[in-house]
C-alpha cells in the first residue's frame, strides 16, 4: 500500500514504525464503595513511584546528551514531590473515598488555575508544567507505557498525526530517521524542524495512521512523495538499492557546498542560512555562508519555560554575531502567534490567530517584553553585523512604532555608556500583501526586506497553511506570488538595498532557477538546502533562467508553473548525468 504526502527531502529511508500519539484523558472525580481507602492511596503512590522514575531516566539521558532541556525535568520533579499537592491528594481520596485519578485531575487543575492568574510571570509559567505532570502521573496510575521523542530504544521512522513544537524539543535525532505525518506542509514547523535537523519528512500522508502498526515497516520514498506500507522483501530490496543511488547523488552534491554559488554565465547569487538557536556550532562553514538571512529569535522564546531576559538573548545573539563577524545576521524580532504559541505569556484564544494579535503587532502591544529584546540586540550589534527585521508588517505605521522604540532603547543604551553599533541596519518581512503593495512607497524608509514566501502565499491565496481542509487552495506556485515578487525586485533596483527571499521557496530546488531569473540575488535556507542550491546555481545560466522567469509571468495556474519548473529541473540533470 502507497500513501502520497510531500516529502522535505529526495531520501529514502526503511525503518521500523513508531506510531506517536500522545497520552490524553479527561478524569472525573468518581466515588468507589466497598474498598479500603488504602488501596487507591497505594495506586496514587506506585504511579507517582512510576513517574518519579521516568522523569529520573528522562533527566539523565538529557544531560548525558548535554541538551539545553534538561532543566525542564527538574521542574517536573519538583512539582511531583510537591508536598503540599501531595497532603492534599491524600486527603482527599481517604474524606471523600474517591477514585484517585479524578482526585489527582482535580487537585493539579485547581494549582494549575491559581497558577495561570498569579501577577508573577515565573508562577504564571509553572501551570503549563502542572499539566505536564497531571498527565505524567495519570498515565501512569493506568498503567499506559511512556511515549515521548526525547528517548527512544533503536531507529524508528516517526509516524504522527502532527508534531508541534513542544514535540520537537527534546526529540531524539540520534534514533529518528525518518518522520510521516498526517497533517502539515511544506511550509509547516514540522518541516522546518525536519531541513534543520536533516530528517527525512513526508508531510501530508492523509490515512497514514490507520495503515501501518507498531513495529511494522515503513518505507519513505522522498522521491517518489510517498510511505509504502507492507513492502515486500523483493521490494525492500529494491527500495535499498535506490536508496544507495540517492546517497551517492546526494554525496556529489555535498560536494558543492563549499563553491561559490555563481551561474554559468558569471552571475552570484548570495546563499545566507536560516537559523533557529544561538546553538549553532558549525563554524568551520561560515567561510561557505554569506550571512544569516533569518536568525528566528522565537525559538528562544519557545524552547524556555518563561521569558528569557536581557542577559541570556544578548549572550545568544552575540555569539551568532561574533562568529560570522562581518557578514550579515539578520535577527528577526520576536514572532510569535499563529502557529507558535508560549505557553507562559498567556495569549489570549483567536479565532483565526494568523489574522490576529501575531508578530510586530504583539511586540508592539507588549512593549516591554519588545524593549528587552531590542536592548539585548543592540548590545549584541557591537560584535557582529547584525541587522533587526521586523516580521507581520502590514504599513508604515508600525514600522515607524518599532524605528521609535529603538530609538529610545539607544538613548537608554548612550546614558548608561553601553556600546552599540549607531548606524545598525533595520529591515522589514514582507509577507503581508498590503506591504508588498506599496514597496515603493516606503523604501526610502526602510535598509532592507526579506519576503517571508510562506505567509505572503498564504495571504494572497486566503489558505491558511495549517488547515488541511483548505490545502489545495494554498498553492506554492500561484501566479501572484511571482508577480508580486517580480514587482518587489523591480522596487529595490538600483537602490542598493538588499532584497531577499527567506521562506521556504528560498531552498526549493524547482524554484531556485526562476527565482534568480526574477532578478532575486539573495536566498535564505536552513543549512541543508544550501549544498543542493549551490549546485542549481552553479549549472543553469542567468540567461536560461530569464527566459524561464518571462514564461512563468505570463501562465496563469499554479499546475501550468509547476510543469515547466519540473521541466527545467530535469534538464539540468540531463546536463549532469
Amino acid at each position: 500500500m502507497k500513501v502520497k504526502g510531500v516529502s522535505t527531502s529526495p531520501q529514502i529511508v526503511i525503518g521500523e514504525v513508531m506510531k506517536y500519539v500522545p497520552f490524553t484523558c479527561d478524569a472525573e472525580v468518581r466515588k468507589y464503595e466497598g474498598e479500603d481507602p488504602e488501596t487507591e492511596i497505594g495506586k496514587y503512590e506506585s504511579a507517582k513511584a512510576k513517574a518519579a522514575e521516568e522523569l529520573q531516566n528522562l533527566g539523565n539521558f538529557l544531560k548525558a546528551k548535554n541538551s539545553s532541556n534538561a532543566d525542564f525535568v527538574d521542574a517536573h520533579r519538583e512539582i511531583l514531590n510537591d508536598p503540599s499537592i501531595d497532603a492534599e491528594v491524600r486527603q482527599m481520596i481517604r474524606t471523600g473515598s474517591y477514585y484517585a485519578d479524578g482526585v489527582i485531575a482535580a487537585i493539579f487543575d485547581q494549582y494549575s488555575e491559581l497558577f495561570a492568574k498569579n501577577k508573577n510571570e515565573l508562577i504564571r509559567e509553572r501551570a503549563s508544567d502542572l499539566q505536564d505532570v497531571k498527565m505524567r502521573l495519570l498515565r501512569c496510575y493506568y498503567g499506559e507505557p511512556e511515549k515521548n521523542l526525547a528517548k527512544l530504544d533503536k531507529p524508528c521512522v516517526i509516524v504522527t498525526e502532527e508534531l508541534f513544537p513542544s514535540d520537537t524539543l527534546c526529540m531524539d535525532t540520534s534514533n529518528i530517521k525518518g518522520i510521516i505525518t498526517e497533517r502539515g506542509s511544506l511550509t509547516s514547523h514540522t518541516a522546518i524542524i525536519a531541513r534543520t535537523l536533516n530528517i527525512p519528512a513526508l508531510l501530508g500522508a492523509e490515512g497514514v495512521m490507520r495503515a501501518v502498526k507498531d513495529g511494522g515497516c515503513v518505507v519513505l520514498d522522498g522521491t517518489a512523495q510517498e510511505a509504502v506500507i507492507g513492502a515486500k522483501a523483493g521490494e525492500i530490496e529494491a527500495y535499498s538499492e535506490k536508496a544507495v543511488k540517492v546517497e551517492k547523488d546526494m554525496e556529489i552534491t555535498r560536494l558543492y557546498y563549499g563553491r561559490e554559488p555563481v551561474t554559468s554565465d558569471g552571475t552570484k547569487i548570495d546563499l545566507r542560512i536560516n537559523i533557529a538557536s544561538a546553538e549553532f556550532d558549525k563554524t568551520e562553514k561560515v567561510s561557505c555562508l554569506d550571512g544569516v538571512g533569518l536568525f528566528r529569535s522565537e525559538f528562544l522564546y519557545l524552547s524556555a519555560k518563561a521569558l528569557p531576559s536581557e542577559e541570556e538573548q544578548f549572550e545568544a545573539y552575540r555569539k551568532i554575531a561574533e562568529i560570522f563577524r562581518e557578514k550579515p545576521v539578520v535577527l528577526r524580532t520576536l514572532d510569535i502567534g499563529g502557529d507558535k504559541q508560549v505557553p507562559y505569556m498567556e495569549l489570549p484564544k483567536e479565532d483565526n490567530p494568523f489574522l490576529g494579535n501575531r508578530g510586530l503587532r504583539l511586540c508592539l502591544s507588549r512593549e516591554e517584553i519588545f524593549r528587552t529584546q531590542l536592548k539585548a540586540a543592540l548590545r549584541a550589534s557591537a560584535y557582529g553585523n547584525l541587522m533587526l527585521m521586523f516580521p507581520m508588517v502590514t504599513s508604515i505605521n508600525e514600522f515607524r512604532a518599532a524605528r521609535d522604540i529603538i530609538r529610545d532603547v539607544m538613548r537608554e543604551l548612550d546614558e548608561e555608556g553601553i556600546a552599540y553599533n549607531k548606524e545598525i541596519k533595520t529591515g522589514i518581512m514582507i509577507e503581508v500583501p498590503s506591504i508588498a503593495l506599496i514597496a515603493d512607497r516606503i523604501i526610502d524608509e526602510i535598509d532592507f526586506a526579506s519576503v517571508g514566501t510562506n505567509d505572503l502565499c498564504q495571504y494572497l491565496c486566503a489558505a491558511d497553511r495549517m488547515n488541511h481542509a483548505v490545502k489545495d487552495y494554498y498553492q506554492d506556485y500561484h501566479p501572484a506570488v511571482f508577480r508580486v515578487l517580480k514587482n518587489l525586485v523591480n522596487v529595490f533596483a538600483g537602490t542598493g538595498k538588499c532584497l531577499s527571499i527567506c521562506g521556504e521557496l528560498a531552498g526549493d530546488p524547482l524554484a531556485i532557477p526562476l527565482l534568480a531569473g526574477l532578478g532575486i540575488r539573495t536566498l535564505s535556507m536552513n543549512d541543508t538546502s544550501i549544498a543542493r542550491a549551490k549546485r542549481i546555481i552553479c549549472n543553469i545560466s542567468l540567461a536560461d533562467a530569464e527566459k524561464l522567469a518571462s514564461e512563468v509571468l505570463n501562465m496563469t495556474s499554479d499546475r501550468e508553473i509547476e510543469e515547466r519548473l519540473h521541466k527545467f529541473h530535469d534538464k539540468i540533470q540531463e546536463k549532469q548525468n
